[in-house]
């Protein structure tokens, strides 16, 4: 069994000004973190460059999308190149914001996801049911469907972390049992050990999100196959660095 050090990404999404992220980034810069687990902040595109200079260097920045190609008349758009370019190391692809409210398709968070591992980032890509999906017992299904177009525009497995985040518990405050999400999770990496390969399923990280917090992260990371977190509010917090060190 390959040992996948655990990840843990905070998704600030389209919130916080200078004056708030300095005064978060201040605190995750003087904390004690668990130096065994991967941290990355998730910053406005705006912001990237601020992150970056201002964020400690163990902690590493990500955007939270980017486009397919590496520059053109994409108005609004940024491309991996740019986010490089700010220092950034990863990219959030197919976050269920990105696929509900701005109705981005399976087959172009492929190929935003193919263009940014050429681009030498890292993705942090994601997958999740929505609630009537799970009632219909269709769970399996629909994240199976998102993680086969994930997979066919990845050469190096060693550059993503799958992200596995139920829609219905997304800022809900509702939050999968840690049943639920080992239950999941344990599914995709069989997925991927019959579908990619053992070396694969064994080493890839599978990251659970859905109102994470720091009363609910150590009993969810105790679990077997859950190798980390995608933050959201909680990560604008202080409590952020108690789902770091939820492995500590």
């Amino acid at each position: 069994m390959a040992l996948r050090r655990f990840f843990v990404g905070g998704n600030w999404k389209m919130n916080g000004n200078k004056e708030s992220l300095e005064e978060l980034i201040g605190t995750l810069n003087t904390a004690s973190l668990h130096d065994q687990t991967e941290v990355v902040c998730a910053a406005p595109s705006i912001y990237l460059d601020f992150a970056r200079s201002s964020l400690d260097p163990r902690i590493a920045v990500a955007a939270q999308n980017c486009y397919k190609v590496a520059k053109g008349a994409f108005t609004g758009e940024i491309s991996p190149a740019m986010i490089k370019d700010c220092g950034a190391d990863w990219v959030i692809l197919g976050h269920s914001e990105r696929r509900h409210v701005f109705g981005e398709s399976d087959e172009l968070i492929g190929q935003k996801v193919a263009h940014a591992l050429e681009s030498d980032l890292g993705v942090i890509a994601c997958i999740g049911e929505k609630l009537e999906e799970r009632e219909a017992g269709t769970t399996e299904e629909v994240v199976y469907t998102q993680t086969q177009v994930i997979a066919e525009n990845v050469k190096d497995w060693g550059k993503v972390v799958l992200a596995y985040e139920p829609v219905w518990a997304i800022g809900t405050g509702k939050t999968a049992s840690p049943e639920q999400a080992q239950e999941v999770h344990e599914k995709l990496r069989a997925w991927l050990r019959a579908n990619v390969s053992d070396d694969v399923a064994d080493s890839v990280r599978i990251i659970y999100g859905g109102s994470v917090t720091g009363a609910n992260c150590r009993e969810l990371a105790s679990q077997g196959d859950v190798d980390g977190f995608l933050v959201g509010g909680a990560s604008l917090k202080p409590e952020f660095v108690d789902i770091i060190n939820a492995r500590a």
